[in-house]
């Protein structure tokens, strides 16, 4: 579910890398596994925090509950950005599993959809394929790995890892989604009405900033809903 909320903000341009966290929550029996389930790999080099910090920020970064991912585009690492001519073209893919638990699919997404699903064979834990995509329009491309059910020793519904996005320019072309801008607007619609209403407010000008921050969120995604 929150790949999919994450996939309409990515169709709306907005730039964001994958990521994962905790807020520790250690009692198990209100989680579906335990803390640190979650996790974020990022392309940083050397072991230094800032560098670490840096890469994520780049997008160049993998999370998993267990399996393990890689992508290339067109010769380029995920966080990358690449320019395509006005009329596209097609650029060649890499995509690399390894998993402890078997998985059900393995698949290239492009703007929320399935681009290519790779052929898993023997017990599904590890593929390599090489495919060469089509590119017509300005998008982004992810790799995920998933199972349909929960696989010991993965303690979660179900194994899953994604990479962050490469994003392609054709044409000097924006990525734009207006049916997912509206999705959003009316989101904070929703939720702007609550935030006034909510009585645990610190101080009146906390409450004021919070709102100010949902406008303005609100005008970005209402200009960006604008065929």
């Amino acid at each position: 579910a929150t790949a999919e909320v994450w996939y309409r903000l990515l169709n709306t341009g907005v730039r964001m890398p994958a990521g994962a966290g905790t807020d520790a929550m250690a009692n198990f029996a209100s989680l579906r596994g335990p803390v640190g389930l979650g996790r974020v790999y990022a392309r940083s080099g050397a072991l230094d925090y800032r560098g670490w910090l840096g890469a994520i920020k780049a997008g160049r970064t993998m999370v998993t509950n267990g399996p393990l991912v890689g992508f290339t585009l067109g010769g380029r690492e995920v966080g990358s950005s690449i320019e395509l001519p006005a009329g596209g073209g097609s650029l060649q893919a890499t995509v690399w599993l390894r998993s402890i638990v078997a998985v059900d699919s393995l698949q290239i997404v492009s703007n929320g959809r399935v681009a290519f699903s790779v052929q898993l064979e023997g017990d599904r834990t590890r593929a390599d394929a090489r495919v060469s995509l089509p590119v017509d329009r300005s998008a982004w491309f992810t790799v995920r790995a998933f199972a349909r059910s929960s696989r010991h020793p993965v303690l979660d519904l179900y194994p899953f890892a994604t990479t962050s996005p490469i994003y392609v320019s054709v044409g000097g072309a924006p990525i734009r989604s207006p049916d997912d801008a509206r999705y959003f607007v009316r989101w904070l619609d929703q939720l702007e009405p609550q935030v006034e209403a909510h009585p645990g407010w610190n101080t009146p000008a906390e409450k004021e900033t919070v709102l100010a921050d949902l406008r303005q969120a609100r005008r970005f995604f209402d200009e960006r809903s604008r065929p």
